[in-house]
């Protein structure tokens, strides 16, 4: 079974110019601001505090990069993990928020070392416009050696008709709970295997 042992904060930028390049593949993390990005990154890390989460959502504006060390049966193997601001909620100006969205449509198309590109949906709100019109726009550029893995957040406050409601929706869905970790081994595991192509 593949594991993440440990991570840790590498460094912050705030475009694809002063983006360090770390020669490792990476795997990109993008939803709406209240999604629960830092909530999942903290659980497939094992790790608390290494993603904050602010009580304001759209707070994040930097782009953050970790090194998380994955165990494939004692074989360790570092990936980067890029938690990408959230866009839909932050209370700035106009041109602040034109700004952020030309950096972020720069940094997911020209960052070579992105290799999986993580959705994150609200399992509770799958039909939002914005989250569609997310996934068109990675679609619009995603490369062959690219892969983009949607994943259902917060999958805890569905029953059982609105699980399978995202099913039908998406058969290749896969459905998170951070609070209570299912679902979890499983991302990880399609991390792994999305970012080498198994």
């Amino acid at each position: 079974m593949i594991r993440i042992t440990s991570a840790k904060f590498l460094g912050s930028s705030t475009s694809v110019d002063d983006a360090a390049d770390f020669g490792m593949s990476e795997v990109a993390f993008l939803g709406r601001s209240n999604v629960g990005k830092s909530s999942l990154i903290n659980a497939l890390t094992n790790h608390q505090g290494l993603a904050k989460s602010s009580s304001t959502p759209g707070k994040t504006q930097l782009i953050n990069f970790f090194e998380v060390m994955f165990d494939n049966e004692n074989e360790k193997i570092p990936l980067i993990f890029v938690d990408l601001p959230g866009f839909g909620y932050a209370k700035v100006s106009k041109s602040l928020q034109n700004a952020w969205q030309k950096n972020l449509d720069e940094f997911l198309r020209k960052r070579l070392n992105i290799k999986v590109f993580v959705h994150l949906i609200d399992s509770r709100h799958t039909d939002l416009s914005k989250d569609e019109n997310l996934g068109f726009y990675l679609d619009g550029f995603v490369r062959n050696d690219q892969k983009i893995l949607n994943l259902y957040t917060k999958c805890d406050k569905l029953n059982q008709a609105g699980r399978s409601k995202v099913l039908k929706t998406d058969k290749d869905a896969l459905l998170i709970s951070s609070s209570k970790r299912s679902g979890i081994d499983k991302a990880v595991q399609s991390i792994y295997n999305g970012v080498f192509g198994i």
